[in-house]
Parts: C-alpha cells; structure tokens; sequence
C-alpha cells in the first residue's frame, strides 16, 4: 500500500461464511476451513504456529462469534470490524480476495474496531437481550388475549389499563374455568376497581361467548404463562452473575456502601426479580449510581451495562459515545440537511436512553424534560426524544468516566438559564445590529 507504515505486524485477515472461513496472512498463502469446531481449533493452532498476534474479521451475523471466542481465548487481539469499513472493490469480490484486503487494512491500521464488551459482560448481554426478546413475545400474546376478548365482545381492555394486571388475569382464569357471571367476575377486581368502574365493567363483561375463541383466549393465555417462565428463567441467570460480579469488587467505602444501599424507585413495567439488584449494579461500578440521572432506573442500569459494559474510557470522548450510540445530530451543510449522508439508526444502547428520554417529555419537575419539551414544540418528538437522549447520554458518559453524581435542578431553574441565554443572545445581536434594548417592567 504505497509507503504506508505497518501499525500491525503478524496480523490476520478473515473472512466469514456460514460452511467456511478463509484465512490470510502474510506468512502463508490463503486458507480455507470448516465451520466446525475441530476445524476452527485447527485454525487457531495454526495461526498460533505462525506466531500472529492479532485478528481482524468481519461481523458476519453470529458466525464470527464462536471463532472470536477461540481466538481470543488463545491469546489474539481480535478485532471485530464493520463490513462497511473494509468493502473490497466492485466487482473484484471473491472469498479469498475479502480475507486478503481485510488483512492488508488491519495491518496499516485502516480498520476502526467494534465495541464488544468482555467475557463476562457478553454473558450478561445475552441473558438480558433473551430476556427482552421473551418480553416481546409475552406482549404478543396480550395482544392476543385481547382480540380473543373483543371476538366475544368482552371490553375488558376499554375500561381496565392493562388486562395482563393482576385483576385482568384474575377475571381471565375464571372464564377459562366456566364461570361467566359478571357479578363474580367483577369481585375478583381490585377495590378501587369496583368502586370506581363498578357499572363499565359489568357492561363490559356482557359477552357473547363462542368455543372457538374460548380455545383462543385459552391459548394466548398459555403462551403469556409460558413466556413469563423463560423470563424468570433469565432473571435467575442474571442474579447468579451478577451475584459473582459484584462479589469480585471488594467494596468497603462508607460513601459507595450508602449510595449502593439506598432505596430506588419500584420499575412499573418488566422488572426484573432479582434481590438487591440496585446494590449489585453499583458495587460493579465502583460506586457509580445511574439511577440519580432523571429517567433513570435500575432496570434501564442493568440494560445499559450489559450493552456496553463498565469501561466507559473505551470512548475517549464523550462525542465518541454519543456517534457510537448513534445519538449524534445529523449532518448539516449551510443549514440545509445533507441528503447524501447516510442516516444511522441508534444501537440498542441508543433505544434504551431513547426509551428513558420518552419518559421526560411527561415529567413536570425535571430540568431535562423542560429541555425536551422546548424541542418537541420546535421540531416535533422524533428529534425531541433523540436530542434528550443524547443529553442523557452524555450524563451517563461524565457519571461513569469521572464519577460526578448528577444534581437535579428543576425546572424552574432550567428556566432560568435558558432565559438568560436568550437574554445574551439577544445582547449580542443588538450591538451587532447597533440598537439598543429596552427592558420593559410588568406591573403584576
């Protein structure tokens, strides 16, 4: 590559598939092996014959996965790259070519590498990313049970917030078992319930009952169970781990011991059950408490964490985090939106701040949901919603790097300095303008 300097020497360049991989390097002409395990074993003796010290590959859907493992175990420095930084040339594109150019890029240092947090944090990642996918599919199944409901013209889901609720499922079992009195129904509601919606929901329990959606509620209801189960499942994994985690940092700052002791707000939705889970997440930060950053709780920490891990110093900056979470403003060129620059869309970290961003734009007394509710009243909730995340992003960034606890200041101071920012603003512009402005008195 022209007078390049190689950064990477006894480097490796692999290109993945699903039956074979093919290996480059500069000692050997270009390999090819099996994807089974005792072929990849043989790729990594060899390459550990050939003395290289690093790897580079491609993330090729989860094929990389069992090889990085392998070779990390045995002592490379293995770079997972995106296949959008290493494309060959059009039309030259062959399995031995892409090995070949990915190792030539990765040993002049060409290659940006991706995130993958540590060993263990992977472990926590795939339990929790489990987790969520069993969420998913648990919320499918209340959709379900909704529509068998609405078949039989059972309006339960018009006049109660969520029938998978404790007094929804109450009323769900009896029906499955025969009993359709709306009267009795209506006693296994909760108190308030009944006092406040007792006539809605004895309307709304006049159905027209049918076998075959009977048989369909009867089913939604199964798998509901059945998905709750499998979480549970992941939340005994995740305790079990996090237990060894955090067991590992020997803690004994009086300070730390208090901020991981404190009492959290309870997570209303998907919460995962696991003992002195606040206490657990802040003892493996060494003391760092995410759960003080508005919008904030411990099951967002947990999901954060397992996404990125507890290193934040792998982002040097925090625009670095921010680019990489895929929360950075777009591109603009003389105030007009650059229509060829390619949109990103947010990693599952991004979503996670996203998600606690959302829950700002109701909030009455936080200063960052006074932020995003200027935002939303000019340029809508999408870019809302995006630039307070992004916000909350580099909260978490500063809290984690330097351990600076963030302090609420309300919205009303929030107002404050946004005025009188306008106020500078405006100061500015007039002595650009050569005026002068008039501060005008009102008489209450």
């Amino acid at each position: 590559m022209g007078n390049l300097e190689k950064i990477n020497d006894n480097a490796a360049g692999i290109d993945i598939g699903s039956e074979k991989i093919f290996v480059a390097t500069d000692k050997q002409p270009v390999k090819s092996y099996r994807t089974f395990t005792n072929t990849l074993q043989l790729c990594v003796k060899d390459l550990q014959s050939q003395n290289i010290r690093t790897v580079a590959m491609e993330a090729t859907g989860v094929y990389w996965v069992t090889i990085y493992d392998m070779l990390e175990k045995a002592g490379m420095d293995v770079w997972l790259v995106n296949p959008a930084d290493s494309k060959n040339l059009p039309g030259r594109k062959t399995d031995v070519q892409d090995c070949q150019w990915i190792q030539q890029l990765h040993s002049y240092g060409l290659l940006r590498r991706s995130f993958i947090p540590d060993e263990t944090f992977r472990q926590l990642r795939t339990y929790n990313r489990i987790r969520e996918d069993h969420i998913q599919m648990a919320s499918s199944h209340v959709q379900h049970m909704q529509k068998a409901l609405i078949s039989m013209n059972i309006r339960l889901p018009e006049v109660i917030s969520q029938i998978h609720g404790k007094s929804g499922m109450q009323m769900i079992e009896a029906i499955l078992e025969g009993n359709t009195d709306a009267k009795h129904l209506l006693s296994l509601c909760d108190a308030r319930l009944r006092k406040n919606k007792r006539e809605e929901i004895l309307q709304a329990l006049q159905g027209f009952y049918s076998e075959e959606h009977l048989f369909e509620l009867k089913q939604a209801y199964d798998a509901y169970h059945f998905y709750q189960f499998q979480i549970a499942e992941c939340d005994k994994k995740m305790e079990k781990l996090l237990e060894k985690m955090s067991s590992e940092k020997e803690i004994h700052d009086e300070d730390i011991l208090l901020k991981a002791n404190k009492e959290t707000k309870r997570v209303r939705h998907h919460n995962p059950q696991i003992n002195n889970l606040h206490y657990k997440l802040v003892c493996i930060t060494n003391g760092r408490d995410a759960t003080t950053l508005p919008g904030f709780t411990d099951y967002n920490y947990l999901r954060v964490l397992s996404e990125i891990g507890d290193d934040i110093s792998r982002w040097p900056t925090e625009k670095h985090f921010t680019s990489w979470l895929g929360l950075a403003p777009g591109q603009n060129r003389s105030g007009k939106i650059n229509k060829r620059a390619k949109k990103r869309s947010s990693t599952r970290a991004g979503q996670i701040f996203k998600q606690a961003a959302q829950t700002l734009l109701i909030s009455k007394h936080i200063a960052l949901g006074a932020f995003a509710k200027r935002i939303k009243a000019k340029r809508g909730p999408a870019i809302a919603i995006k630039a307070t995340a992004r916000k909350l992003a580099v909260m978490y960034y500063n809290l984690m790097k330097y351990g600076a606890d963030y302090v609420e200041e309300g919205t009303k101071k929030y107002e404050e300095k946004y005025r009188n920012q306008l106020i500078k603003f405006m100061q500015k512009k007039a002595i650009e303008l050569d005026l002068q402005l008039i501060e005008i008195q009102h008489n209450n």
